[in-house]
């Protein structure tokens, strides 16, 4: 447990390394190899910060990456652009608070432009929000209203707001089988602020300077 801290693996001929998937897998089983997540900043090719993490997902690099530039050069960029694996709730967050623009995709940025992903009467994304009522309208124009919210508290200590809904009947409706496997009435669980978040980067990345 010494060893471990934060980790849930290490190497033996190496403590300081951790079990990751890599992506050069010869054998192609997924297996797990000892390493390091190495980070790299640039600035039009020129390397302005580089940061060594013991955690596998880019993720949870990008603030101790910006923090250790940060003590390097007196400041912080005023553009951040980074692909999906950085585009978390607790990343936008900090970049905001930062005054940092964030040129940041998130996971899902490319499969919501596909003809599939909008006609996907199941995804939220395609539903209506009420922010005066506080309620979502799924495809069938049912409504699903606000139960309870629960709170996660990440590793950094950072606190995502989960609002949950659920519907008030899923009753006869003829949408149900490709809308929900679940018994019963739809439920959802929204962080509206990521949802915001999404929003501004989404505009930002199809605006023609982010485009480019």
């Amino acid at each position: 447990q010494a060893i471990l801290g934060e980790r849930n693996s290490y190497s033996k001929t190496d403590p300081d390394a951790t079990f990751m998937r890599m992506k050069e897998d010869h054998m192609r089983n997924g297996q797990l190899k000892p390493g390091y997540n190495v980070q790299i900043g640039t600035e039009n090719q020129f390397i302005v910060g580089y940061s060594l993490h013991q955690r596998p997902t880019d993720t949870r690099c990008l603030k101790p990456h910006l923090e250790k530039v940060k003590d390097a050069l007196g400041k912080l960029p005023g553009t951040v652009i980074a692909d999906a694996g950085y585009g978390g709730e607790e990343n936008y967050a900090y970049l905001e608070e930062g005054k940092i623009e964030a040129l940041v995709k998130y996971g899902t940025y490319h499969k919501e432009k596909s003809k599939a992903w909008q006609k996907d009467i199941s995804k939220i994304d395609n539903w209506q929000y009420d922010e005066a009522e506080d309620s979502w309208t799924c495809a069938a124009g049912r409504k699903l209203v606000f139960r309870y919210e629960t709170t996660e508290t990440t590793e950094s200590g950072y606190e995502i707001r989960k609002r949950h809904y659920r519907s008030l009947s899923c009753e006869g409706c003829p949408l149900k089988s490709a809308c929900t496997k679940a018994q019963g009435d739809r439920e959802i669980s929204v962080s509206l602020r990521f949802l915001r978040y999404k929003q501004q980067v989404r505009e930002k990345l199809r605006s023609e300077e982010g485009y480019a």
